[in-house]
C-alpha cells in the first residue's frame, strides 16, 4: 500500500475550517459576537503556538452542533462551503491531490467530521479521519467521540483506520504526510516522505534541519 495523508487547515485550505466554522456562525447571527469572537480568535491562536488543549476547545466547538436540529447544521454548511471554504482552496491543492491518485488518500485533521467530510468529498479526497463528534439518534450531543484526532492523536487514529482494514503500519510500503503545523510532527516524524506545506516557524526550523521538503500551495 502507498498513503497519502493531507493534513487540512492551512495546508489543503489557505485557511482554517475550523476557526472559518465558528465566525460564519458569529456572522449568521448563530453565536453572539461579543462572547465568541474573542474566544475563538484565543483558541486559534493557541493552536498556533502549540499550546492548544484540545479538550478545552472541542467543548466549545461542539457545543453549537447539540442546540440545533441536524437538517438547520447542513443547511448552514452549504452555505458556508460556498461562502468560506472553496475560495479557500489553496491553488496547488488539486496538482497535489492528482499528483497521489493511484494512492490511498486520506485528510487526516483535528477538525471535526461535521465540518470536514463535505470539504474532502468536494476534494475528491477518498477517506477522512478527523475529530468525531458524538451523535445520539442522528443529532449531535456537543460531546466528543471516541479520541480526537489530534498530536499524538493523528497517529492512533490511523493506526485504527489501518487495523479496521485489516492492515498495520508494516503493511505500507510508501507514505507522504503534508502539513503546515508543528501540532503535526508525531505524524511527520512516522511517515516515509514528511513534507512541510506553507509551514510555521517551527516546523519550518524542523523540516529545514531534518532536510524535509517545503513547498508551497499558496502561489
Amino acid at each position: 500500500m502507498r498513503l497519502a495523508l493531507f493534513d487540512l487547515d492551512n495546508t489543503l485550505l489557505a485557511g482554517d475550517s475550523d476557526f472559518e466554522w465558528a465566525q460564519f456562525l458569529i456572522e449568521q447571527g448563530v453565536l453572539d459576537r461579543e462572547v465568541y469572537e474573542a474566544r475563538n480568535q484565543q483558541f486559534y491562536d493557541q493552536y498556533k503556538a502549540g499550546t492548544l488543549d484540545i479538550h478545552e476547545f472541542l467543548d466549545f466547538q461542539l457545543k453549537p452542533l447539540a442546540r440545533h436540529p441536524r437538517a438547520q447544521l447542513d443547511a448552514w454548511h452549504a452555505e458556508y462551503m460556498r461562502s468560506k471554504i472553496l475560495p479557500m482552496v489553496a491553488p496547488g491543492t488539486p496538482a497535489l491531490l492528482d499528483r497521489h491518485r493511484d494512492d490511498v488518500r486520506v485528510i487526516v485533521t483535528a477538525t471535526n467530521s461535521f465540518v470536514t467530510a463535505p470539504i474532502a468529498a468536494h476534494l475528491g479526497v477518498e477517506h477522512l479521519i478527523a475529530t468525531d463528534p458524538e451523535q445520539v439518534g442522528g443529532e449531535f450531543t456537543g460531546r466528543v467521540a471516541g479520541l480526537p484526532s489530534f498530536r499524538d492523536g493523528k497517529v492512533r487514529r490511523l493506526d485504527e483506520w489501518l487495523a479496521a482494514r485489516g492492515l498495520a503500519w508494516s503493511d505500507v510500503a510508501e507514505s507522504w504526510f503534508y502539513s503546515d503545523s508543528l501540532n503535526d510532527l508525531p505524524l511527520l516524524e512516522r511517515v516515509h516522505h514528511p513534507v512541510a506545506v506553507d509551514p510555521d516557524p517551527t516546523l519550518r526550523a524542523h523540516a529545514e534541519g531534518r532536510a524535509w521538503p517545503v513547498i508551497s500551495l499558496r502561489r
